[in-house]
């Protein structure tokens, strides 16, 4: 387990990690310094920082974005969710009260966790798990200590002076059920804004539970004052009351979870969401920072699209904010657009690796890559490839927060002897290659897909993905289908994509949800019943088992993982039609080598799959010589230990395909079916038999 650290000196992020010519772009910036922060636009080249290539190459863009100073304020986060009455409520004195709601703990932990509280009231759980009951001057304990993971009626009754706290587990025969009792004398009257999940301390949310939270009711004098039913208004951040204030969702908690009442009978929250009237809050819930906006930047007409960054700089302390300019809206400066995959980079966002080691610092340092680390840094919030402190599965995810993992110069692997890189520093291979030669590109991001449909790249003659275009909504495979199926080329040139279906809450565009249901590789499992995404009701996991697999769209799918090394390809097509593809390249061998796992084949790999969409005509352009025993079959692949899908040997299966392929109306794809190819593309200053190929391949399709 690595320590947390302190926070970084200086650190912000953006609102957006995409615009147009007139979008806004607010970014919001913490520094302890007492001077003045200044700031400057670059354009991203390469994200590298290996000095064996490029290195870190970046382009004044002042002429955008005059350099300016601004004043630094620190900036507090908070995490932890819950949920806030949006008005007070005040029962009288002395008044008969009730109080009852159901809890389904998940952590024990050293300090209390609220479950309910009004002003001096709070009921809460101890960190022996007692439940407890605070009126401000009496404390009363009810007993034993509440059961991990198992549901629980926890009633209070506040009458003539005495309190009583009742507990009963669920779903036990016969009734497991305790009371406790104790005087409390003349009551004081209760008002304040009921908090489902923390207390306010000093005016700020703490004591944050751990678990599901049903039902919460409070009555006086037989008359209930305020309530919540959670099965309503499942995907919005608002909790309907059934009598006094909704409530403001704070951080954003888990919705659609299976309630006390679930049975088993329905797996789908929008048949019958009454099973699914519970919300799970986490102490370490934080997706959206809110900081104040230090400053702005509009982006102006005629700035060329691409990758950008923001740098600040102040008292020798150092951040940089990556952000995509893409072109106006219905029109193109160039002939080929590359969709850039910040959905995954989102979901990625913040990724503690479990092997990473402080040792990994010494080579950070070494190469002067980004100096921070997501490992050290868990109050910042992790990803969905995480677990909660309570050992559920993060399924939330927002770009409206300091992430570490997308900054230039951020190493995924830091104990590898090449640039281990992955995401944006490894889609900048492609970018730098491109800039090297000489190639004109527009710039697209999935969140534009998702929001303007195939229409964000109609009439371009190539649009091409980068190293792993792996998360995406429905939206966004409709609008690449209607693109190649319209005659458009589609280039796919990473491995492991369109894999996971994720959904976009209608109410933040920027907050993205994945449930990690039954198949695939998967960092963490969800639980039975929860494999429906609150945000639109869909089921999630897999593309493929929603029946789009990722055949259907570029002709090869997920078949097999490995550690982050790369083999290379070799030559298999010699149908003279297709010697266009490996003009200038000598020799049946493609790629021994490379800044991603030293070959253009390696860590993920996809191959074609004829049962799952690729179509008849595809053509095998080339195939990896994939190591012996250096691979695993994904799990979707699989049926027992001695048998998977495909019918033949595993080893049959763990490769990767290159693939050319044709589709009605004209359309085609081109796949390379590997993360680490574009990481061969820089190798001997882009000249090698990769970049060649893909030269060769880019300038048939452009012309």
């Amino acid at each position: 387990m690595i320590e947390a650290q302190s926070n970084p000196p200086l650190l912000g992020y953006c609102d957006r990690l995409s615009a147009r010519p007139g979008d806004e772009i607010a970014f919001k910036v913490s520094s302890i310094s007492a001077k003045p922060f200044r700031a400057r636009l670059t354009r991203s080249i390469s994200a590298d920082p290996n000095p064996a290539g490029q290195g870190i190459v970046e382009e004044d863009a002042s002429a955008f974005f005059e350099p300016q100073s601004f004043a630094s304020v620190e900036r507090p986060f908070h995490a932890g969710s819950y949920g806030v009455a949006i008005h007070e409520i005040s029962i009288p004195a002395d008044s008969a009260i009730s109080l009852s709601v159901r809890i389904f703990p998940t952590l024990r932990s050293e300090r209390p966790q609220t479950i309910i509280s009004i002003g001096d009231l709070d009921l809460r759980l101890e960190s022996d798990g007692i439940v407890t009951l605070d009126l401000g001057r009496s404390i009363i304990k009810s007993g034993p200590p509440v059961k991990l993971r198992r549901w629980h009626q926890i009633t209070v009754r506040i009458t003539d002076g005495t309190a009583t706290v009742e507990q009963r587990m669920l779903g036990v025969v016969p009734d497991d059920l305790s009371t406790a009792t104790g005087d409390i004398g003349a009551f004081a009257s209760i008002s304040g804004r009921p908090i489902i999940a923390a207390c306010l301390q000093n005016g700020v949310a703490a004591q944050h539970f751990n678990g599901k939270i049903e039902a919460p009711l409070i009555s006086a004098e037989g008359d209930v004052v305020c309530g919540w039913d959670f099965s309503h208004g499942i995907s919005t951040t608002t909790a309907k009351a059934i009598a006094g204030p909704d409530l403001t969702l704070i951080n954003f908690p888990t919705r659609a979870m299976t309630g006390a009442d679930w049975d088993a009978s329905e797996m789908n929250w929008t048949h019958r969401p009454e099973h699914y009237a519970a919300i799970h809050f986490h102490e370490d819930d934080i997706y959206d920072f809110d900081w104040d906006t230090d400053f702005t930047f509009r982006v102006p007409e005629g700035m060329p699209p691409g990758a950008y960054v923001m740098r600040l700089d102040c008292d020798g302390h150092h951040d940089a904010i990556p952000f995509f300019v893409c072109p106006p809206r219905g029109q193109r400066s160039a002939e080929l657009c590359v969709l850039i995959s910040t959905f995954t980079y989102t979901i990625y966002g913040n990724h503690a690796r479990p092997d990473f080691a402080p040792s990994w610092k010494d080579k950070f340092t070494r190469l002067g890559a980004y100096p921070h680390n997501p490992a050290e840094f868990t109050q910042y919030g992790l990803s969905t490839y995480n677990y909660h402190s309570d050992g559920s599965g993060i399924c939330h995810a927002s770009n409206r927060r300091p992430l570490f993992n997308l900054r230039p110069g951020f190493m995924t692997f830091g104990n590898t002897d090449c640039s281990g890189l992955r995401h944006f520093q490894a889609d900048s291979h492609l970018l730098s290659w491109l800039h090297a030669k000489g190639i004109a590109y527009d710039l697209v991001t999935d969140h534009d897909l998702h929001a303007e449909g195939v229409a964000a790249i109609e009439g371009y003659k190539v649009v091409t993905t980068a190293s792993h275009p792996e998360y995406h909504t429905a939206e966004t495979l409709d609008a690449l289908r209607d693109y190649r199926d319209g005659a458009g080329t589609l280039m796919y040139l990473g491995g492991n994509g369109f894999y996971w279906r994720i959904a976009v809450h209608p109410e933040n565009e920027s907050l993205l949800e994945i449930r990690r249901a039954e198949d695939g590789i998967r960092a963490w499992a969800a639980e039975p019943g929860e494999y429906y995404n609150a945000f639109d009701g869909t089921y999630g996991g897999l593309w493929r088992r929603n029946g789009r697999a990722p055949q259907e769209l570029v002709g090869i799918g997920f078949a097999a993982q490995g550690e982050f090394f790369g083999d290379p390809y070799r030559r298999v097509c010699k149908d003279p039609e297709f010697d266009w593809v490996f003009e200038g390249v000598e020799g049946d061998i493609i790629g021994d080598f490379g800044f991603s796992g030293n070959g253009a084949a390696g860590f993920e790999l996809d191959h074609i799959d004829y049962r799952l969409g690729s179509p008849e005509n595809t053509v095998l352009l080339a195939r990896s010589v994939t190591r012996d025993n250096g691979f695993m079959l994904v799990p979707e692949e699989q049926l027992t230990h001695l048998t998977n899908l495909t019918g033949g040997t595993e080893k049959d299966a763990l490769h990767a395909d290159m693939i050319v392929a044709e589709y009605p109306g004209g359309g085609r794809v081109f796949a390379t079916g590997s993360i680490t190819f574009c990481g061969s593309l820089p190798w001997n200053n882009f000249d090698n038999n990769v970049s060649k190929l893909l030269q060769n391949v880019l300038t048939r399709f452009l012309t």
